[in-house]
């Protein structure tokens, strides 16, 4: 497999509008693919589930998640297709807006400057919690049912939110060496692609042109874990987007995602997730 291209993208029709806003409703297939644009994008997923590629980041990500990507953070929403409505489309709200945007804003505007006053700008991407989603939603959701000019007033309101917000993890970051991110995701698109099946060392060191003991420091080194537990960490975490999202049986979910034995499924999945896979379940129901 070769490296994925990263395309890139610029802002439709910034002559006219100093940000975009869109209400998506496409079929799965065609949801872009890896790409970085140099903007800020936040990210409302309405429908469908999936994984999530940001920057040296993979992470799964489901209806109601919101997140900030930073500018020339490089990114992919993947859906699973089977996520997808009745008529084999996903939703998401999005906002894209120019750096310069901010900046512009806070000169013009005092009462946004003083909101925003000796702030230090995010570098990484970031997922919110609980609360700031609910915020951030009820204003994108908002805003889809206005005119332009209603849009902009609300993202004076939304400005100091998303960028003051304390209620956020970490979603994904940059990697200081161009050569170090093509290649972070390059291990992290192979893994998205094989984790049903085994991975060995020799197989993904390959991957990436390295011999298998080089790969594994310089694994370490990037992630400060190793390739193991960030494969089994990613088999967990899609274990539990299907415990969420469908009626699949516990068994049947330890193979689809790259487990062989039931039983040492169930211990891997209590011991790191501190609940068993159907009490997990139950959680959600």
């Amino acid at each position: 497999m070769t490296e994925e291209t990263i395309v890139p993208y610029e802002l439709p029709e910034t002559e006219n509008h100093s940000f975009f806003f869109i209400d998506q409703r496409i079929d799965s297939h065609v949801e872009a693919k890896l790409h970085q644009h140099d903007a800020w994008e936040l990210y409302y997923v309405i429908h469908g589930y999936g994984n999530r590629m940001a920057g040296d980041t993979l992470q799964p990500f489901s209806a109601g998640d919101v997140v900030l990507m930073p500018p020339s953070m490089i990114h992919r929403w993947e859906y699973e297709h089977s996520s997808a409505d009745s008529d084999g489309c996903i939703r998401y709200l999005m906002v894209a807006f120019s750096h310069s945007f901010v900046t512009q804003c806070m000169k013009v505007f005092p009462e946004l400057r003083n909101r925003l006053a000796s702030l230090t700008f995010p570098v990484n991407a970031l997922k919110y919690g609980q609360e700031s989603s609910r915020v951030i939603r009820k204003i994108l959701l908002r805003m889809n049912d206005m005119d332009e000019l209603g849009r902009l007033c609300e993202m004076f309101r939304l400005l100091p939110v998303i960028f003051t917000s304390s209620g956020h993890v970490l979603a994904g970051k940059p990697m200081s060496i161009e050569r170090d991110v093509r290649r972070m995701q390059q291990i992290c698109t192979y893994v998205m692609a094989h984790y049903v099946h085994p991975i060995s060392l020799d197989d993904i060191a390959a991957e990436v042109g390295m011999n298998r003991s080089a790969f594994c420091i310089y694994f370490k080194r990037c992630k400060g874990f190793t390739f193991s537990q960030f494969v089994t960490q990613y088999r967990l975490n899609t274990a539990c987007e299907l415990l969420k999202h469908s009626q699949k049986q516990v068994s049947e979910i330890c193979f689809m995602v790259g487990f062989n034995d039931l039983p040492h499924f169930i211990r891997v999945f209590t011991n790191t997730i501190g609940v068993s896979p159907s009490k997990y379940r139950k959680q959600f129901q």
